[in-house]
């Protein structure tokens, strides 16, 4: 299938690793120019060869997204480097697993610091990519949210910054000027996916009877998901094949949720 999106320039946020860096494969695969950022030096460094392994051009900035600053910058470095911005892939977050069961017992600091590096970062790289999208009539932002942000079941401060970012797809969406001029915003929630150096790998090898035992339990198809399998819904999402898809809420989880 041709998506129609060969010579567009993607932002991917968290690109070095994961979900992130698979949707910049895929997105480089199809022909899109791909930038990415995220905190670590040699992992970007290493992102952006891999990513120029599928033949387009990539780049790499080094950022914390915490960093207002730093966010301004990376979105900054792209437009100066290749003129403007099609696709934004907010991927950039975490802490799901952060603070403590015990809820009162958990900082606040860390119901701030995951919004901040959730739902804030995903308003701030948007506007800063909308002016461009606006300009050319043209543009696709996905977030990538997890199905924890439309049910329950997770850590509350996780929960409400994913629910957040749902809410900023769907209410961007409904916007008419934004929606005219060509511009879709639209979320893609995966349910639990094996990442290497994540809590899923650590748990799968520190009790691994255990970790069978969930998986043939709670996952209808035995496992967990991949980054790749993400990475084909977003890509989509990001297509010209995919003008009509607005608002919606793209569940990745192979049957592991209970809401409809």
């Amino acid at each position: 299938m041709n998506l129609g999106i060969q010579g567009k320039i993607a932002l991917v946020t968290g690109g070095s690793h994961g979900i992130g860096l698979a949707a910049a494969r895929a997105l480089a695969s199809e022909g899109c120019r791909v930038a990415i950022c995220a905190r670590n030096v040699d992992r970007v460094d290493e992102a952006v060869r891999n990513i120029k392994s599928c033949g387009v051009a990539a780049l790499g900035v080094s950022a914390d997204v915490l960093n207002r600053a730093d966010v301004e910058r990376v979105v900054k470095t792209v437009i100066e480097a290749w003129g403007t911005i099609h696709i934004l892939v907010n991927n950039v977050g975490g802490g799901g697993r952060w603070g403590s069961p015990i809820v009162e017992e958990t900082s606040e600091d860390v119901w701030i610091d995951v919004y901040n590096k959730n739902a804030l970062a995903a308003i701030r790289f948007t506007n800063l990519a909308i002016p461009c999208m606006r300009k050319q009539q043209w543009g696709r932002v996905v977030t990538v949210a997890s199905i924890l942000g439309y049910e329950g079941g997770g850590r509350p401060w996780f929960n409400m910054a994913k629910s957040a970012e749902i809410s900023l797809m769907k209410t961007l969406a409904m916007t008419p000027y934004l929606a005219r001029d060509g511009i879709t915003f639209n979320t893609v929630a995966p349910g639990s996916i094996m990442i290497p150096d994540t809590g899923w790998e650590k748990e799968s090898e520190e009790y691994p009877k255990e970790f069978a035992e969930k998986l043939e339990r709670d996952f209808p198809l035995g496992r967990l998901g991949t980054p790749e399998e993400v990475a084909s819904a977003i890509v989509f999402a990001c297509s010209e094949n995919a003008r009509l898809l607005n608002g919606a809420t793209i569940v990745v989880d192979g049957g592991e949720s209970h809401s409809f």
